[in-house]
Protein backbone atom coordinates (compact mmCIF):
# COMPACT_ATOMS: atom_id res chain seq x y z
CA UNK A 1 0.00 0.00 0.00
CA UNK A 2 1.46 3.02 -1.31
CA UNK A 3 2.03 6.07 1.41
CA UNK A 4 -1.00 8.69 1.78
CA UNK A 5 -0.64 12.34 0.89
CA UNK A 6 -2.14 15.41 2.93
CA UNK A 7 -4.15 16.51 0.27
CA UNK A 8 -6.61 13.76 1.88
CA UNK A 9 -6.50 15.19 5.33
CA UNK A 10 -7.04 18.57 3.65
CA UNK A 11 -10.74 17.66 1.73
CA UNK A 12 -11.83 16.32 5.38
CA UNK A 13 -10.28 19.48 6.96
CA UNK A 14 -12.59 21.51 4.32
CA UNK A 15 -15.44 19.17 4.76
CA UNK A 16 -15.53 19.65 8.65
CA UNK A 17 -15.56 23.57 7.63
CA UNK A 18 -18.17 23.30 5.21
CA UNK A 19 -20.34 21.40 7.85
CA UNK A 20 -19.56 23.96 10.24
CA UNK A 21 -20.41 26.42 7.89
CA UNK A 22 -23.83 24.87 6.86
CA UNK A 23 -25.15 24.54 10.37
CA UNK A 24 -24.40 28.31 11.46
CA UNK A 25 -25.57 29.56 7.39
CA UNK A 26 -29.42 30.15 8.60
CA UNK A 27 -27.63 32.65 11.41
CA UNK A 28 -25.94 34.39 8.88
CA UNK A 29 -27.10 37.24 6.40
CA UNK A 30 -28.00 36.23 3.25
CA UNK A 31 -25.55 38.47 1.37
CA UNK A 32 -22.31 37.21 3.47
CA UNK A 33 -20.01 35.07 1.66
CA UNK A 34 -16.58 32.86 3.48
CA UNK A 35 -14.06 31.90 1.01
CA UNK A 36 -11.16 28.84 2.09
CA UNK A 37 -8.17 28.89 0.29
CA UNK A 38 -6.29 25.44 0.42
CA UNK A 39 -2.80 24.81 -0.24
CA UNK A 40 -3.08 21.08 -1.69
CA UNK A 41 0.14 20.86 -3.36
CA UNK A 42 2.73 18.15 -3.12
CA UNK A 43 5.26 20.32 -2.05
CA UNK A 44 2.87 20.79 1.54
CA UNK A 45 2.13 16.97 1.50
CA UNK A 46 2.62 15.20 4.96
CA UNK A 47 4.09 11.68 4.21
CA UNK A 48 1.83 8.97 6.43
CA UNK A 49 3.05 5.69 7.68
CA UNK A 50 2.05 2.50 5.37
CA UNK A 51 1.15 1.29 9.09
CA UNK A 52 -0.88 4.29 10.04
CA UNK A 53 -4.46 3.20 10.42
CA UNK A 54 -4.89 -0.48 12.60
CA UNK A 55 -7.43 -1.76 15.02
CA UNK A 56 -7.61 -2.73 18.58
CA UNK A 57 -9.32 -5.47 19.97
CA UNK A 58 -10.02 -6.41 23.93
CA UNK A 59 -12.09 -8.82 25.36
CA UNK A 60 -14.49 -6.18 26.55
CA UNK A 61 -18.21 -5.69 26.47
CA UNK A 62 -18.35 -9.40 25.39
CA UNK A 63 -16.37 -8.58 21.89
CA UNK A 64 -15.16 -12.16 21.99
CA UNK A 65 -17.16 -14.72 24.28
CA UNK A 66 -20.42 -14.09 22.44
CA UNK A 67 -19.37 -11.47 19.74
CA UNK A 68 -16.57 -12.22 16.95
CA UNK A 69 -15.97 -15.43 18.40
CA UNK A 70 -18.98 -17.80 16.77
CA UNK A 71 -18.83 -20.30 20.07
CA UNK A 72 -22.84 -20.44 20.75
CA UNK A 73 -21.97 -22.13 23.81
CA UNK A 74 -21.70 -19.66 27.48
CA UNK A 75 -19.75 -21.84 29.91
CA UNK A 76 -18.79 -24.59 27.87
CA UNK A 77 -17.01 -26.75 30.32
CA UNK A 78 -18.84 -26.04 33.26
CA UNK A 79 -15.75 -23.83 34.78
CA UNK A 80 -17.16 -20.69 35.04
CA UNK A 81 -17.35 -20.97 39.18
CA UNK A 82 -13.86 -22.11 39.34
CA UNK A 83 -12.01 -25.22 40.02
CA UNK A 84 -13.60 -26.45 43.11
CA UNK A 85 -17.32 -28.39 43.68
CA UNK A 86 -19.75 -27.05 43.72
CA UNK A 87 -19.37 -25.27 40.36
CA UNK A 88 -21.28 -22.55 39.20
CA UNK A 89 -22.92 -23.72 36.34
CA UNK A 90 -24.83 -20.68 34.66
CA UNK A 91 -25.96 -19.96 32.57
CA UNK A 92 -26.95 -23.55 32.05
CA UNK A 93 -30.07 -24.04 33.04
CA UNK A 94 -31.65 -27.70 34.34
CA UNK A 95 -35.34 -29.38 32.46
CA UNK A 96 -37.47 -31.49 34.85
CA UNK A 97 -37.65 -30.95 38.76
CA UNK A 98 -35.93 -32.51 41.41
CA UNK A 99 -37.86 -35.47 41.54
CA UNK A 100 -36.92 -36.20 38.10
CA UNK A 101 -33.44 -35.39 37.27
CA UNK A 102 -30.35 -34.22 39.97
CA UNK A 103 -27.85 -32.08 38.44
CA UNK A 104 -24.28 -31.08 40.24
CA UNK A 105 -20.66 -30.98 39.48
CA UNK A 106 -17.72 -33.27 40.20
CA UNK A 107 -14.10 -33.07 39.28
CA UNK A 108 -14.30 -36.54 36.60
CA UNK A 109 -13.67 -34.70 34.02
CA UNK A 110 -10.66 -36.25 31.82
CA UNK A 111 -8.65 -32.89 30.53
CA UNK A 112 -6.38 -31.63 33.60
CA UNK A 113 -6.39 -28.16 33.27
CA UNK A 114 -10.12 -28.39 33.58
CA UNK A 115 -11.37 -31.16 35.71
CA UNK A 116 -15.06 -29.77 36.28
CA UNK A 117 -17.45 -32.50 34.87
CA UNK A 118 -21.61 -32.13 35.22
CA UNK A 119 -23.39 -34.88 36.51
CA UNK A 120 -26.83 -35.87 35.15
CA UNK A 121 -28.95 -38.15 37.54
CA UNK A 122 -31.61 -39.20 35.65
CA UNK A 123 -34.66 -40.63 38.02
CA UNK A 124 -37.49 -41.18 35.70
CA UNK A 125 -37.75 -43.49 33.02
CA UNK A 126 -39.42 -44.26 29.57
CA UNK A 127 -41.74 -46.93 31.85
CA UNK A 128 -42.78 -47.29 35.09
CA UNK A 129 -44.37 -45.95 37.57
CA UNK A 130 -41.55 -43.02 37.49
CA UNK A 131 -42.41 -42.00 33.71
CA UNK A 132 -40.19 -39.03 32.66
CA UNK A 133 -42.12 -36.18 30.73
CA UNK A 134 -42.19 -36.32 26.63
CA UNK A 135 -39.66 -34.02 26.13
CA UNK A 136 -37.58 -35.50 28.72
CA UNK A 137 -34.80 -34.23 31.38
CA UNK A 138 -31.55 -33.12 30.85
CA UNK A 139 -29.88 -29.08 31.29
CA UNK A 140 -30.15 -26.37 28.57
CA UNK A 141 -28.10 -23.25 27.66
CA UNK A 142 -29.51 -20.27 26.05
CA UNK A 143 -25.40 -18.85 24.98
CA UNK A 144 -24.73 -16.04 25.23
CA UNK A 145 -28.31 -13.99 25.52
CA UNK A 146 -29.96 -16.34 23.63
CA UNK A 147 -28.56 -18.12 20.27
CA UNK A 148 -29.00 -16.89 16.80
CA UNK A 149 -30.12 -19.80 14.87
CA UNK A 150 -30.50 -19.34 11.12
CA UNK A 151 -32.49 -21.71 8.98
CA UNK A 152 -30.16 -23.47 6.30
CA UNK A 153 -27.54 -23.19 8.50
CA UNK A 154 -25.47 -25.44 9.91
CA UNK A 155 -23.71 -26.18 12.90
CA UNK A 156 -21.38 -28.72 14.61
CA UNK A 157 -22.21 -30.07 17.68
CA UNK A 158 -19.31 -31.32 20.15
CA UNK A 159 -19.51 -33.09 23.40
CA UNK A 160 -17.89 -35.15 25.69
CA UNK A 161 -20.04 -38.05 27.72
CA UNK A 162 -19.62 -40.55 30.04
CA UNK A 163 -22.41 -43.04 31.61
CA UNK A 164 -22.32 -45.82 33.98
CA UNK A 165 -24.97 -47.14 31.26
CA UNK A 166 -26.26 -47.15 27.62
CA UNK A 167 -27.78 -44.18 26.70
CA UNK A 168 -30.48 -42.26 24.41
CA UNK A 169 -29.36 -38.69 24.28
CA UNK A 170 -31.49 -35.91 22.46
CA UNK A 171 -29.33 -33.08 20.77
CA UNK A 172 -31.83 -30.44 19.92
CA UNK A 173 -31.40 -26.35 19.04
CA UNK A 174 -34.60 -25.05 20.05
CA UNK A 175 -36.60 -22.00 19.58
CA UNK A 176 -37.23 -19.76 22.23
CA UNK A 177 -40.63 -21.79 23.46
CA UNK A 178 -38.44 -25.10 23.91
CA UNK A 179 -41.53 -26.61 22.16
CA UNK A 180 -39.81 -25.22 18.12
CA UNK A 181 -37.08 -27.56 17.48
CA UNK A 182 -34.34 -25.84 14.75
CA UNK A 183 -32.35 -29.17 14.32
CA UNK A 184 -31.83 -32.25 16.34
CA UNK A 185 -30.24 -35.63 16.51
CA UNK A 186 -29.80 -38.74 19.01
CA UNK A 187 -26.70 -39.95 20.79
CA UNK A 188 -27.69 -44.11 21.40
CA UNK A 189 -24.44 -46.10 22.87
CA UNK A 190 -24.29 -48.67 24.63
CA UNK A 191 -22.65 -48.66 28.38
CA UNK A 192 -19.54 -50.47 26.60
CA UNK A 193 -19.17 -47.53 24.59
CA UNK A 194 -19.41 -45.00 26.87
CA UNK A 195 -17.85 -46.32 29.69
CA UNK A 196 -14.92 -43.70 29.31
CA UNK A 197 -15.18 -40.43 28.16
CA UNK A 198 -16.04 -40.71 24.51
CA UNK A 199 -16.15 -37.35 22.28
CA UNK A 200 -19.31 -37.36 20.42
CA UNK A 201 -19.36 -35.05 17.33
CA UNK A 202 -22.48 -34.07 15.16
CA UNK A 203 -23.92 -31.68 12.50
CA UNK A 204 -26.96 -30.47 12.64
CA UNK A 205 -28.79 -28.33 9.58
CA UNK A 206 -31.32 -25.53 10.87
CA UNK A 207 -35.04 -26.11 9.67
CA UNK A 208 -35.96 -22.91 11.63
CA UNK A 209 -34.63 -19.13 12.21
CA UNK A 210 -34.77 -17.91 15.73
CA UNK A 211 -32.60 -15.60 17.65
CA UNK A 212 -33.49 -16.10 20.75
CA UNK A 213 -32.33 -20.15 20.60
CA UNK A 214 -31.18 -22.16 23.16
CA UNK A 215 -29.10 -26.01 23.15
CA UNK A 216 -30.81 -29.16 25.06
CA UNK A 217 -29.61 -31.98 25.77
CA UNK A 218 -32.39 -34.39 27.27
CA UNK A 219 -32.70 -37.76 27.92
CA UNK A 220 -36.13 -40.23 28.91
CA UNK A 221 -33.50 -43.11 30.08
CA UNK A 222 -33.05 -43.43 33.97
CA UNK A 223 -29.38 -43.72 34.71
CA UNK A 224 -26.21 -41.34 35.55
CA UNK A 225 -24.41 -39.15 32.49
CA UNK A 226 -21.71 -37.01 33.20
CA UNK A 227 -20.96 -34.14 30.46
CA UNK A 228 -18.17 -32.15 29.97
CA UNK A 229 -16.72 -29.18 27.18
CA UNK A 230 -20.11 -28.90 25.18
CA UNK A 231 -19.60 -26.89 22.01
CA UNK A 232 -21.71 -25.25 18.87
CA UNK A 233 -20.27 -23.77 16.03
CA UNK A 234 -21.98 -22.52 13.07
CA UNK A 235 -19.99 -24.50 10.17
CA UNK A 236 -19.49 -21.31 8.24
CA UNK A 237 -16.90 -19.26 10.31
CA UNK A 238 -14.48 -16.57 8.90
CA UNK A 239 -12.28 -18.37 6.42
CA UNK A 240 -13.10 -21.24 8.48
CA UNK A 241 -11.17 -20.45 11.50
CA UNK A 242 -13.67 -19.73 13.84
CA UNK A 243 -14.57 -16.19 13.65
CA UNK A 244 -18.24 -14.67 12.93
CA UNK A 245 -18.26 -14.40 9.17
CA UNK A 246 -20.45 -11.00 9.43
CA UNK A 247 -18.74 -9.08 11.90
CA UNK A 248 -14.94 -9.56 10.75
CA UNK A 249 -16.14 -8.92 7.31
CA UNK A 250 -16.53 -5.95 8.66
CA UNK A 251 -13.22 -5.39 9.95
CA UNK A 252 -11.61 -6.62 6.65
CA UNK A 253 -13.22 -4.15 4.82
CA UNK A 254 -11.58 -1.02 7.08
CA UNK A 255 -8.28 -2.65 5.50
CA UNK A 256 -6.33 -2.63 9.23
CA UNK A 257 -2.41 -2.41 8.59
CA UNK A 258 -1.93 -3.75 11.86
CA UNK A 259 -4.20 -5.72 14.45
CA UNK A 260 -3.67 -4.60 18.63
CA UNK A 261 -4.59 -7.70 20.91
CA UNK A 262 -5.72 -8.95 23.48
CA UNK A 263 -6.07 -5.78 25.46
CA UNK A 264 -6.38 -3.43 27.46
CA UNK A 265 -6.84 -4.00 31.03
CA UNK A 266 -7.81 -7.35 30.21
CA UNK A 267 -3.67 -8.08 29.77
CA UNK A 268 -3.57 -6.87 33.27
CA UNK A 269 -6.71 -8.42 35.31
CA UNK A 270 -7.42 -6.72 38.77
CA UNK A 271 -5.69 -9.20 39.83
CA UNK A 272 -2.64 -11.16 38.15
CA UNK A 273 -4.07 -14.35 39.11
CA UNK A 274 -7.06 -13.26 36.53
CA UNK A 275 -4.31 -11.60 33.97
CA UNK A 276 -4.72 -12.99 30.02
CA UNK A 277 -1.67 -15.72 30.34
CA UNK A 278 -0.86 -17.14 26.28
CA UNK A 279 -0.07 -20.25 27.41
CA UNK A 280 -3.37 -20.95 29.12
CA UNK A 281 -5.23 -19.77 25.53
CA UNK A 282 -3.06 -22.47 23.45
CA UNK A 283 -3.38 -26.18 22.29
CA UNK A 284 -6.57 -28.04 21.70
CA UNK A 285 -10.30 -25.86 22.48
CA UNK A 286 -11.10 -28.74 25.27
CA UNK A 287 -8.12 -28.92 27.14
CA UNK A 288 -7.99 -24.53 28.09
CA UNK A 289 -8.58 -24.15 31.11
CA UNK A 290 -10.48 -20.52 30.69
CA UNK A 291 -10.58 -17.90 33.41
CA UNK A 292 -12.56 -15.24 34.71
CA UNK A 293 -11.93 -11.70 33.49
CA UNK A 294 -11.88 -9.76 36.89
CA UNK A 295 -11.86 -6.66 35.20
CA UNK A 296 -14.86 -6.52 32.77
CA UNK A 297 -16.22 -9.35 35.37
CA UNK A 298 -17.23 -12.33 32.94
CA UNK A 299 -15.80 -15.39 32.35
CA UNK A 300 -14.45 -16.45 28.92
CA UNK A 301 -13.60 -20.40 28.07
CA UNK A 302 -10.25 -18.95 25.94
CA UNK A 303 -11.18 -20.57 22.73
CA UNK A 304 -10.19 -17.55 21.39
CA UNK A 305 -6.63 -17.04 22.29
CA UNK A 306 -3.27 -16.17 21.62
CA UNK A 307 -3.46 -18.53 18.37
CA UNK A 308 -6.52 -16.75 17.13
CA UNK A 309 -5.37 -13.81 17.48
CA UNK A 310 -2.65 -14.23 15.29
CA UNK A 311 -4.71 -16.56 13.08
CA UNK A 312 -7.43 -13.21 12.64
CA UNK A 313 -4.52 -10.71 12.34
CA UNK A 314 -2.81 -13.06 9.25
CA UNK A 315 -6.84 -13.14 7.97
CA UNK A 316 -7.04 -9.63 7.84
CA UNK A 317 -3.76 -8.70 6.39
CA UNK A 318 -2.72 -6.92 9.22
CA UNK A 319 0.64 -7.18 11.68
CA UNK A 320 0.08 -8.37 14.75
CA UNK A 321 1.19 -6.25 17.86
CA UNK A 322 1.01 -8.58 20.73
CA UNK A 323 0.62 -6.89 24.36
CA UNK A 324 1.56 -8.87 27.00
CA UNK A 325 1.62 -8.76 30.91
CA UNK A 326 4.84 -7.77 32.01
CA UNK A 327 4.20 -8.84 36.40
CA UNK A 328 2.17 -6.09 36.74
CA UNK A 329 -1.67 -5.64 37.40
CA UNK A 330 -4.38 -3.37 38.97
CA UNK A 331 -3.85 -4.18 42.33
CA UNK A 332 -0.28 -6.47 42.70
CA UNK A 333 3.12 -6.66 40.59
CA UNK A 334 6.15 -8.59 40.99
CA UNK A 335 9.11 -7.48 41.93
CA UNK A 336 11.96 -6.54 39.06
CA UNK A 337 14.34 -9.15 40.78
CA UNK A 338 11.68 -11.75 39.98
CA UNK A 339 10.08 -11.19 37.00
CA UNK A 340 12.04 -13.19 35.12
CA UNK A 341 9.42 -15.56 34.54
CA UNK A 342 7.37 -13.22 32.63
CA UNK A 343 10.03 -12.46 30.79
CA UNK A 344 10.66 -16.19 29.82
CA UNK A 345 6.96 -16.57 29.24
CA UNK A 346 7.41 -13.45 26.85
CA UNK A 347 10.31 -14.94 25.18
CA UNK A 348 8.56 -18.53 24.81
CA UNK A 349 5.68 -16.62 23.38
CA UNK A 350 7.49 -14.88 20.82
CA UNK A 351 9.03 -18.12 19.44
CA UNK A 352 5.24 -19.43 19.55
CA UNK A 353 4.39 -17.19 16.90
CA UNK A 354 8.09 -16.69 15.21
CA UNK A 355 9.69 -20.21 15.90
CA UNK A 356 10.67 -22.76 13.41
CA UNK A 357 8.45 -25.84 13.44
CA UNK A 358 10.53 -27.61 15.31
CA UNK A 359 11.18 -25.46 18.00
CA UNK A 360 9.58 -25.87 21.37
CA UNK A 361 7.01 -23.44 20.98
CA UNK A 362 6.86 -23.17 17.45
CA UNK A 363 6.30 -26.97 17.54
CA UNK A 364 2.62 -26.47 19.42
CA UNK A 365 1.94 -23.64 16.81
CA UNK A 366 2.88 -26.27 13.82
CA UNK A 367 0.57 -29.05 15.25
CA UNK A 368 -2.39 -26.49 15.73
CA UNK A 369 -2.19 -26.36 11.87
CA UNK A 370 0.00 -23.79 10.92
CA UNK A 371 3.91 -24.59 10.45
CA UNK A 372 4.55 -21.47 9.54
CA UNK A 373 5.45 -18.58 11.42
CA UNK A 374 3.46 -15.95 11.84
CA UNK A 375 4.62 -12.09 10.83
CA UNK A 376 5.13 -10.79 14.38
CA UNK A 377 7.20 -7.35 13.91
CA UNK A 378 5.94 -5.45 17.16
CA UNK A 379 5.29 -6.02 20.82
CA UNK A 380 3.84 -3.89 23.57
CA UNK A 381 5.19 -4.22 27.02
CA UNK A 382 2.33 -3.63 29.53
CA UNK A 383 -0.55 -1.83 29.12
CA UNK A 384 -0.43 1.83 31.21
CA UNK A 385 1.50 0.92 33.64
CA UNK A 386 4.00 3.41 33.27
CA UNK A 387 3.22 5.25 36.28
CA UNK A 388 3.45 1.74 38.64
CA UNK A 389 6.49 1.34 41.07
CA UNK A 390 7.86 -1.82 39.22
CA UNK A 391 6.80 -1.28 35.40
CA UNK A 392 9.86 0.85 34.48
CA UNK A 393 12.36 -1.76 35.53
CA UNK A 394 10.34 -4.94 34.65
CA UNK A 395 10.38 -2.98 31.70
CA UNK A 396 13.94 -2.60 31.23
CA UNK A 397 14.46 -6.55 31.74
CA UNK A 398 12.03 -7.39 29.03
CA UNK A 399 13.67 -4.50 26.38
CA UNK A 400 17.47 -6.31 27.36
CA UNK A 401 16.12 -9.82 26.60
CA UNK A 402 13.73 -9.19 23.71
CA UNK A 403 16.63 -7.21 21.46
CA UNK A 404 19.20 -9.74 22.27
CA UNK A 405 16.89 -12.54 20.96
CA UNK A 406 14.65 -10.37 18.23
CA UNK A 407 16.67 -7.25 17.56
CA UNK A 408 14.50 -6.89 15.03
CA UNK A 409 10.98 -6.51 16.89
CA UNK A 410 9.57 -3.13 17.62
CA UNK A 411 9.01 -2.56 21.18
CA UNK A 412 6.44 -0.11 22.79
CA UNK A 413 6.28 1.31 25.93
CA UNK A 414 3.48 2.57 28.04
CA UNK A 415 5.24 5.65 28.97
CA UNK A 416 4.35 9.01 26.95
CA UNK A 417 7.09 10.42 25.37
CA UNK A 418 4.99 13.46 23.13
CA UNK A 419 5.55 16.00 26.24
CA UNK A 420 8.98 14.96 27.59
CA UNK A 421 11.48 12.48 26.75
CA UNK A 422 11.89 9.19 27.20
CA UNK A 423 14.60 7.76 30.36
CA UNK A 424 14.40 4.26 28.94
CA UNK A 425 15.42 2.84 25.08
CA UNK A 426 11.73 1.92 23.28
CA UNK A 427 10.59 1.85 19.39
CA UNK A 428 7.41 3.15 19.68
CA UNK A 429 5.44 4.98 22.72
CA UNK A 430 2.12 4.52 23.80
CA UNK A 431 -0.50 7.29 24.11
CA UNK A 432 -4.01 6.82 25.02
CA UNK A 433 -6.85 9.74 25.44
CA UNK A 434 -10.48 9.09 26.55
CA UNK A 435 -12.26 12.55 26.98
CA UNK A 436 -15.11 14.69 25.69
CA UNK A 437 -15.62 16.20 22.41
CA UNK A 438 -13.86 19.71 22.86
CA UNK A 439 -11.23 18.21 24.36
CA UNK A 440 -10.12 15.39 22.06
CA UNK A 441 -10.72 18.16 19.39
CA UNK A 442 -8.46 20.87 21.07
CA UNK A 443 -5.73 18.10 21.35
CA UNK A 444 -5.30 17.56 17.28
CA UNK A 445 -2.03 19.94 18.20
CA UNK A 446 -0.82 18.11 21.12
CA UNK A 447 1.01 16.76 19.16
CA UNK A 448 2.49 19.41 17.32
CA UNK A 449 5.21 20.38 19.72
CA UNK A 450 6.04 16.90 20.19
CA UNK A 451 9.53 16.58 19.94
CA UNK A 452 11.09 15.01 16.28
CA UNK A 453 13.64 12.93 17.70
CA UNK A 454 13.50 9.68 19.11
CA UNK A 455 10.73 6.71 19.38
CA UNK A 456 7.72 7.82 17.64
CA UNK A 457 4.01 7.21 19.18
CA UNK A 458 1.71 4.69 18.56
CA UNK A 459 -1.81 6.01 19.20
CA UNK A 460 -3.52 2.79 20.12
CA UNK A 461 -6.68 3.92 22.55
CA UNK A 462 -8.62 7.05 21.33
CA UNK A 463 -12.04 8.11 22.13
CA UNK A 464 -14.80 10.25 23.08
CA UNK A 465 -16.60 8.95 26.29
CA UNK A 466 -19.07 10.40 28.47
CA UNK A 467 -22.58 12.18 27.57
CA UNK A 468 -20.77 13.40 24.43
CA UNK A 469 -20.66 10.03 23.11
CA UNK A 470 -23.87 8.39 24.13
CA UNK A 471 -24.64 5.16 22.02
CA UNK A 472 -23.10 7.15 19.35
CA UNK A 473 -23.20 10.68 18.20
CA UNK A 474 -22.70 13.25 15.18
CA UNK A 475 -20.61 15.63 17.93
CA UNK A 476 -18.69 12.49 19.07
CA UNK A 477 -17.81 11.78 15.71
CA UNK A 478 -16.81 15.62 14.43
CA UNK A 479 -14.12 15.51 17.55
CA UNK A 480 -13.01 12.32 16.80
CA UNK A 481 -12.07 13.38 13.26
CA UNK A 482 -10.63 16.95 14.21
CA UNK A 483 -8.16 14.65 16.15
CA UNK A 484 -7.22 12.64 13.42
CA UNK A 485 -6.31 15.49 11.23
CA UNK A 486 -4.53 16.66 13.55
CA UNK A 487 -2.90 13.05 14.05
CA UNK A 488 -2.73 13.01 10.17
CA UNK A 489 -0.68 16.58 10.11
CA UNK A 490 1.48 15.26 13.02
CA UNK A 491 2.70 11.84 10.80
CA UNK A 492 6.35 12.12 11.30
CA UNK A 493 6.00 11.71 14.56
CA UNK A 494 2.98 9.26 15.04
CA UNK A 495 3.74 5.73 13.17
CA UNK A 496 0.09 3.89 14.51
CA UNK A 497 -3.51 4.88 15.31
CA UNK A 498 -6.50 2.76 16.41
CA UNK A 499 -9.72 3.39 18.46
CA UNK A 500 -11.47 1.86 20.84
CA UNK A 501 -12.84 -0.30 21.90
CA UNK A 502 -13.88 -2.04 18.44
CA UNK A 503 -17.02 -4.01 19.25
CA UNK A 504 -19.60 -4.12 22.43
CA UNK A 505 -22.59 -6.76 22.90
CA UNK A 506 -25.77 -4.43 23.70
CA UNK A 507 -26.42 -7.00 26.53
CA UNK A 508 -23.07 -5.95 28.29
CA UNK A 509 -22.27 -2.51 27.76
CA UNK A 510 -19.02 -1.20 29.85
Amino acid sequence: MGSCKAPNSVLLLYLFVSLVYQCFATELDASQTALLRVNASEASAQQISETFFGLFFEEINHAGAGGIWAELVSNRGFEAGGPNIPSNIDPWSIIGDESSVIVSTDRSSCFERNKIALKLEVLCDSKGLSTCPPEGVGISNPGFWGMNILQGKTYKVALYVRSLGSINVSVALTGSNRSQKLAAANIIASASEVSDWKKIELVLEAKGTNSNSSLQLTTTRKGVIWFDQVSVMPLDTYKGHGFRTDLVKMLADLKPRFFRFPGGCFVEGEWLRNAFRWKETVGPWEERPGHFGDVWMYWTDDGLGYFEFLQLSEDLGALPVWVFNNGISHNDQVDTSSVLPFVQEALDGIEFARGDPNSTWGSVRAALGHPEPFDLRYVAIGNEDCWKKNYKGNYRKFYNAIKSAYPDIKIITNCDGSSQKLDHPADLYDYHVYTSSSDIFSRGRHFDSASRNGPKAFVSEYAVTGNDAGKGSFLAALGEAGFLIGLEKNSDVIDMVSYAPLFVNTNDRR
